[in-house]
């Protein structure tokens, strides 16, 4: 099996049109999109453009994606998606609407039987120094680092229909995955998991209020449930700069394979893999 892995697109039309001109030429059988796909329309106070990213989404996303349909046909690949804390919540409706076309499934807390796979997707990421809260919850506790901003804190695009102060990403990656079979469960996450190749962030030497700010920003609870569930695969995004400090795009734990796509250059970065052989994977720069 032949699959493509990108996240962090951030509205960037060029690396779209070179995703869907890869797409048509190899026709893969799967493609995973980890997040942060819409235009960074919002300034330093959170005020949004909706109408700009509306459009992108329209006229760029999903008319891409329809139209990669209509060529390949029976040879369109099958699309998972999630979003990414960049992306205003308030947009997801849009995605989950044109899931109705077949051009993708909507993946965030949700879990896809696909051949022999289980295909889970979880979009949010521990607390950020960000304003916008869309895409944030508390990871294993009411604990923040240095310098983050607290999920109940911040702006949030929709008004969210659970307990923002006591949800945790702990708590809904056990209710998600409750009954799974690891080595054949292949996740998709925005964040990566925290202390491994995937989470280095450019923070060395910085501090807040003269406390020191740790370097790894990933998730706890994801590396927790890797290292105890331990699935097939994970991938993530987020860190673009990650790679580049650290000269890797993967990692493991345990037996669990992680990749990310995550790229801080304005190049594409596309993870090539097939879960039956996942050490003859590769990430090209296009």
């Amino acid at each position: 099996m032949h699959c493509f892995f990108v996240t962090d697109l951030h509205g960037k039309t060029d690396r779209y049109q070179k995703l869907f001109s890869l797409i048509l030429n190899e026709k893969p059988d799967a493609v995973f999109i980890g997040g942060d796909l819409f235009p960074h329309n919002h300034n330093k106070t959170n005020e949004f453009n909706f109408k700009d990213t509306d459009d992108f989404i329209d006229d760029i996303i999903v008319s891409g994606f329809r139209d990669l349909k209509k060529q390949l046909a029976n040879q369109y690949p099958e699309v998972f998606i999630i979003l990414g804390n960049d992306d205003p919540k308030i947009e997801e409706q849009r995605i989950i609407d044109a899931e109705s076309e077949g051009i993708w499934h909507y993946m965030h807390n949700k879990r896809y039987k696909w051949k022999d796979y289980e295909i889970y997707g979880y979009a949010n990421i521990p607390p950020s120094p960000f304003l916008l809260k869309d895409w944030e919850l508390y990871d294993v506790s009411r604990f923040v680092d240095p310098g983050c901003i607290h999920p109940t804190e911040g702006k949030r695009t929709i008004i969210e229909n659970i307990d923002i102060e006591y949800a945790t990403i702990q708590k809904d990656l056990e209710i998600l995955c409750h009954g799974f079979l690891p080595d054949k469960s292949i996740f998709l996450f925005h964040s990566p998991p925290y202390q491994t190749n995937l989470d280095r962030a450019a923070l060395d030497g910085k501090t807040f209020d003269h406390v020191p700010l740790d370097v790894n920003v990933g998730s706890i609870a994801m590396r927790r449930f890797i290292e105890e569930k331990q699935p097939l695969l994970t991938m993530h995004g987020h860190i673009h700069e990650s790679s580049e400090i650290t000269g890797f795009w993967s990692d493991k734990i345990g037996n669990t394979v992680l990749f990310s796509a995550a790229y801080n250059k304005p190049e594409l970065a596309v993870v090539k893999f097939n879960p039956e052989d996942l050490g003859r994977a590769e990430r090209i720069i296009i």
